[in-house]
């Protein structure tokens, strides 16, 4: 009986911790998935602005993580909404464009459709931007800069058409004339 008994107490152990490796996957999986969600996506070569990211590469202490969550709580719903909208009508637009005699009327409706909700995603990811600057000290606020950079500047698109592009460090860049000249401030 006892080396039943012990064998008994081994396989109840292994049970135990199996269960709480299980446990511990599912909330570290949770928790994961909810870092994700909240995730504000600048360029899409680029992993994902979280909370973690926030804390770690700007070093936020608690009143500045709890200012992020504030204003990202407020930004990522209608962020979200706005971005699904404008890509259901560049769908619909594509749609229209194909057939067989598309309606010039009802295209460039949906361009203004278009344009008004780029517009708005434009404002509240402005108000998102200086919401967490209003909480960074200045090294923080130049790391800020560099992160948010790619949403206000399309580098491929300018370079072509002639246009330079403001570099925010302090090597003498600035805003460029489409020919070079002038524009040092905006």
């Amino acid at each position: 009986m006892t080396k039943k008994n012990s064998i008994q107490i081994w396989v109840i152990a292994l049970l135990v911790v199996l269960n709480l490796t299980t446990i511990g996957t599912i909330f570290y999986h949770n928790r994961q998935v909810k870092d994700n969600e909240a995730a504000v996506v600048i360029d899409e070569s680029r992993a994902p602005l979280t909370g973690r990211y926030f804390r770690q590469t700007l070093r936020f202490d608690d009143e500045q993580m709890n200012a992020f969550r504030k204003a990202n709580r407020q930004f990522q719903p209608q962020a979200n909404l706005l971005i699904y909208e404008m890509d259901s009508l560049k769908t619909e637009m594509f749609i229209e464009l194909n057939r067989e005699q598309p309606d010039t009327i009802r295209l460039n409706s949906i361009s203004d459709h278009i344009g008004r909700h780029h517009a708005e995603l434009k404002k509240i990811t402005n108000d998102f931007y200086l919401s967490i600057k209003s909480v960074c000290d200045s090294a923080q606020c130049y790391r800020l800069q560099e992160t948010f950079l790619p949403l206000y500047r399309d580098e491929t698109s300018n370079a072509r058409r002639g246009f330079g592009y403001y570099r925010p460090d302090s090597t003498g860049g600035g805003y460029r004339h489409r020919y070079g000249r002038g524009w040092n401030k905006p």
